[in-house]
């Protein structure tokens, strides 16, 4: 499959992020309704977009008859019809809960097509088109975000750049971008074989209470996003020669709670991981074709970069 585009398209930044203040502006106002339970929450999403997955189908004849000219697209099964529900073709796996650890939601995807390129690092930049689409206690699929222009999407939060929600990154990591990347006289590219999907993402994985500003999206709403991934970029968000998916010390797909100087900067978004004064980037090694490796001068079994007293 093909597909062209302008590559200054690509530098465009999409933000799904959600800004709360928690300045208090009236001591009269009423104090804001506490959020619901999570894990009576997740139950809730599960069953709702399990129902949506048994009722519905993607047009999967087309894209087998038209693969040059796909477009995603769902709806409802007729009565007596033998065409093929979503839940019989989708993949899932489990996430954890952000806030709270102990709820873990099953996380359907669908992978029409995985792509033959590179697959992006939970950390790491993509670019892709998407759609976002509301489908709960509604009688047709309602669009509320979309771009046709591949944007680049940040995976995970960065001061100056809030990340996507966590369920569209989760699934983005399991596909892979365009096999080969064509670039033409006429100055757009030519993506080949890229990744074509979508992710059914409940609320807890997306917005839960704090909606999006625009689009008619209501508070504890599942959401849908279909998405084409056409190539992605190894993240280092802090400049110091480690890329931020190596900056997983624990090993848990977050990066929030690697801190090992305690300074409340978590590695990924600190320079000087052990705070010693000596840079992170002059306490590993680099060779020619980008391999790092990490000395340990004292011989503790500790790298110099993560050790205060090397």
């Amino acid at each position: 499959m093909m597909i062209k585009i302008k590559y200054a398209f690509v530098l465009l930044l999409l933000i799904l992020g959600v800004t709360v203040s928690c300045k208090k502006d009236d001591d009269n106002r009423p104090e804001p309704i506490p959020p619901r339970d999570r894990g009576a929450e997740a139950i809730r999403a599960q069953d709702s977009i399990e129902k949506f997955l048994e009722t519905h189908y993607y047009n999967y004849m087309e894209y087998q008859t038209d693969p040059e000219n796909f477009k995603l697209k769902f709806d409802t099964i007729p009565e007596g019809s033998d065409l093929i529900p979503l839940i019989q073709q989708v993949d899932f796996k489990e996430v954890k809960d952000v806030i709270d650890p102990s709820v873990t939601y099953k996380l359907y995807y669908l992978k029409v097509r995985e792509g033959g390129g590179d697959k992006p690092h939970f950390s790491d930049y993509t670019i892709n088109t998407y759609e976002g689409l509301l489908f709960e206690d509604r009688s047709s699929l309602d669009l509320f975000d979309s771009s046709v222009i591949p944007v680049r999407f940040n995976l995970v939060d960065t001061p100056t750049a809030p990340g996507i929600i966590t369920g569209l990154q989760q699934a983005l990591i399991e596909f892979r971008g365009a096999s080969n990347i064509i670039e033409n006289p006429d100055g757009t590219l030519t993506f080949e074989n890229y990744g074509i999907g979508a992710v059914f993402i409940p609320s807890g994985l997306a917005y839960y209470q704090y909606p999006t500003a625009d689009g008619g999206l209501k508070a504890y709403e599942q959401v849908i996003f279909s998405f084409e991934l056409f190539e992605s970029e190894v993240a280092d968000h802090d400049g110091d020669g480690i890329p931020s998916f190596m900056e997983d010390l624990n090993n848990n797909g977050y990066l929030l709670d690697d801190d090992t100087d305690g300074t409340g900067g978590a590695n990924y978004l600190d320079n000087d991981d052990d705070n010693d004064g000596r840079l992170t980037e002059y306490e590993i090694e680099i060779d020619g074709n980008g391999n790092i490796t990490f000395p340990d001068v004292d011989g503790d079994g500790i790298p110099d970069y993560l050790d205060a007293d090397s």
